[in-house]
């Protein structure tokens, strides 16, 4: 009697391993194009990719912020010739020794991206008399046109270097203000650290060169 009102209870306890190590199997399975269980990690988007994720915002910054630099490499290349102060020269080569790696990565950037790379300074003229091909400079923000280039180019000595000062402040607050906004706006981490490394140094190079102008030297 006993053996046989045991009978239901044992087929139920059966079936119900069965449907159990059927769930376990599933949720253990490693075939990542299996519909139940978990995915494998190995589906998630490659870090590669992921840092390489960008948006208008960081191709805009890179876009105005290399012509920008070309003209201060260009202003800066302009003291050896022109200046007299050897403050002001030492400066001149840190900031070109500075900006020019940085237009070699922001222009691998755009490359990378399938975006144009700028080709002028952002002047209608570059200076040294060649028409600028891509901008006139006036959505940059302490860009010098190319009249004020050519006064600079064509003074010497300490009054040279007095205005190279001066041009100089009014461009790095240009920088500064294109390099907040980036920050503010932009998705790709590198173009931020960039960003955040202009601000940085060409802060501490207005107050030097603040220094400089009001201590009379050049």
């Amino acid at each position: 009697m006993n053996t046989n009102r045991s009978l239901p209870r044992r087929a139920a306890l059966a079936a119900t391993a069965v449907a159990s190590a059927l769930a376990l199997a599933g949720c253990g399975s490693n075939d990542s194009t299996s519909t139940t269980g978990t995915r494998p990690l190995t589906t998630a988007t490659p870090a590669s990719v992921q840092d390489n994720r960008h948006n208008q915002a960081d191709v805009t910054f890179a876009q105005e912020m290399i012509p920008h630099h070309r003209q201060a490499v260009l202003m800066s290349d302009m003291v050896a010739a022109h200046g007299a102060s050897a403050d002001v020269k030492a400066l001149a080569e840190r900031i070109r020794k500075a900006q020019v790696p940085e237009i070699e990565t922001m222009t691998g950037w755009l490359r990378a991206w399938g975006e144009k790379v700028p080709t002028g300074t952002g002047m209608g003229m570059d200076g040294m008399g060649h028409h600028d091909r891509d901008r006139d400079g006036s959505g940059m923000p302490g860009m010098m046109d190319s009249q004020g280039m050519s006064r600079l180019g064509g003074a010497r000595g300490n009054a040279f270097d007095t205005m190279f000062l001066t041009m100089m402040i009014e461009h790095h607050e240009g920088a500064i203000d294109m390099a907040e906004t980036e920050k503010q706006q932009g998705a790709y981490g590198p173009a931020k650290d960039l960003a955040d490394a202009i601000i940085t140094s060409q802060t501490a190079e207005i107050a030097q060169m603040r220094q400089m102008l009001n201590a009379g030297r050049p």
